[in-house]
Formats: C-alpha cells, structure tokens, sequence
C-alpha cells in the first residue's frame, strides 16, 4: 500500500511540475555526481563531502548555461583533432585539453583583463620565453598549434617542479611560485587539501566538470546530431619571408578574401604583416573545397558527443 501510494505521489509530482494552472514548465534536475574520477590517471575521490560539493558546483554551472556549453562541444569536434595530437607529441596528458576549453571556451580571440590571449590564455612574457611573437602587429598566442607547443612546453616545466599534474594544473592558474608557497605553508601535499582563493579553488574542479561533460553530454541533458557539430576546414600553407603590406592585395591572389585570411591566420593584428623577426611565416588558406557546409560529411569526433553518428537532418 505504500509503495501505491508513493508511485501516485511520483506521478502527480510529475504532473504538476509539467504542467501548473494550464502553463507547461520544465524540470530543474540536478546532475549525478561521480563517487570517483581520474585526473591524467590519477584518482580523484568524489565522495569526501567538500570535495563532492565543490564537483557538484561546476557541474551545475555546465549543466545550466546551455548556450555556452552546447558551443563548446560544438567547436571542439573542430579543435581537439587538432589539438591533441600536440599534446601527444609533448607527452601531455590528454586531460589538459580540459584545461585549455575552460581557460578559453575554444575562443581564439580570447582575452583577459589581465592580458591573458587565446586559446590557452598565455601572458607575454611567457609567450616570448616559449618562443612566440607577440608585438601590435603579430601575436602568435593567437596562433592555435604554436600556442599549444608553448603551453606544452610550460606544463612539462611545471612538471618537473611539482612532480603531481593536478598541482600543474592549478600552477597554471595561480602562478608556480603560489602554489610552491601554499604547500610549504600549509603542510600538504594534495591538490584538493590545499586551502586557495575562490578562482584557483575551483579551478581543477571546473576541468574535471569539463572533462565529465564531454565523456558524458547525454547524462547532463546534451544531446546533439552529427551535423550540429562543427566540421573541421582543411587548408594549405604558404611559406612567406617579408612583409606583406596589404593583406587584402595578398589575399586576392593567392585567390582568397581578406575575410577568410584573417579568419585562418588570427594571429595578424592589423591589415598588413611587418617581418619584423625574418623568419619564415605560415599563412594559411583554407581551401575551397571544404568551405561549404555539407550535413552529410559531417562526422564527429568523438561518438559520445552525439545521438547516432548516422542521424541526419
């Protein structure tokens, strides 16, 4: 009889919540937490109650901004096949693409108050001490495959500093110094027993939300088709050793426009190149044949992030 009675209450719990004085509602649904995650292999345990609710935190903030997270795993069907080959090479774990996606959202053009840019958000001097060009006319932080070697490069450093990738991770937020400083201090060893600022506090949470939302969209209520994703534009390069005064002239014949050139190349700043390095640059030009949307090509890259690879519109 009590279980009769508690299926009734379900049901018209349900019903209510659906549909209150004739206007249909929907449910607000918080999001199951994990007992336990890895973070490059290593566990993270979910079930210490501080540690559950600052995961819950970010997975509710994922959960509930639905443009911006539908966005990302649009854009990284684009991004990681580019990406994470990088990170291979380097010897990064793969987790650390997580990183990046909460640092940037996958905006190329991201950048900080505090002078942070791109994709990775690099600052600029440690942009020029990891090898890249940052002046008014280039800033190669905004180029996608050098700014991850030079963020590669950081995290191998820091690596080799901290011995532990969660402390690398929060290195990246708060400075190796502050964390080097707040471990001595407080007398622990464990990222998740350090006690930080609010920002860095939640800063290995949010990339182990992330990392739970891409390996699981469906369970947080994102579900996305094949051709919701974005296709990834093929391109070639062209070696250049001078400056290129006009763009848009260089852009017309090497039969493109000056719009595409900028959209491929994000790392020039103004409507000319200055060589101001004499070194060898790499222009890229998308090619044409992979520049018009075709739902039927598109695949995606990873098959959790989607319905059915096959569904089309």
């Amino acid at each position: 009889m009590k279980k009769k009675s508690l299926v009734i209450i379900i049901i018209f719990s349900l019903f209510l919540s659906s549909n209150i004085f004739g206007q249909e509602t929907s449910l607000v649904i918080s999001p199951d937490i994990p007992k336990s995650m890895t973070f490059c292999g290593k566990p993270i345990d979910l079930t210490r109650f501080d540690v559950r609710e600052r995961m819950d935190r970010e997975l509710l903030a994922f959960s509930y901004m639905h443009s911006s997270t539908l966005k990302m795993i649009k854009k990284a069907n684009r991004y990681f096949p580019i990406l994470l080959p990088i990170l291979r090479s380097y010897k990064i774990p793969e987790d650390f693409i997580y990183l990046m996606t909460i640092e940037s959202g996958m905006d190329i053009k991201a950048y900080s108050p505090a002078g942070a840019a791109g994709f990775w958000q690099i600052m600029k001097e440690p942009a020029r001490q990891y090898g890249l060009e940052v002046n008014k006319n280039i800033d190669e932080r905004y180029n996608i495959e050098k700014s991850t070697i030079a963020a590669c490069k950081y995290l191998k450093d820091s690596y080799k500093l901290f011995k532990d990738w969660a402390l690398v991770a929060l290195a990246y937020n708060r400075g190796k110094n502050g964390i080097m400083r707040d471990l001595k201090t407080q007398k622990v060893k464990e990222a998740a027993d350090l006690y930080l600022n609010t920002e860095t506090s939640r800063y290995l949470f949010r990339i182990l939300a992330c990392k739970y939302l891409f390996e699981n969209p469906k369970r947080l209520g994102f579900v996305l088709r094949a051709q919701d994703l974005y296709p990834q534009i093929s391109y070639r390069e062209v070696k250049w050793k001078s400056t290129i005064h006009n763009l848009a002239t260089w852009a017309e014949l090497h039969n493109t426009s000056y719009r595409l050139l900028k959209l491929a190349n994000p790392w020039l700043l103004d409507d000319f190149m200055l060589d101001k390095s004499h070194k060898e640059y790499y222009l890229k030009i998308f090619q044409k044949s992979s520049l018009h949307y075709d739902p039927l090509k598109t695949e995606p890259f990873d098959k959790n992030w989607v319905i059915d690879k096959n569904t089309k519109s």
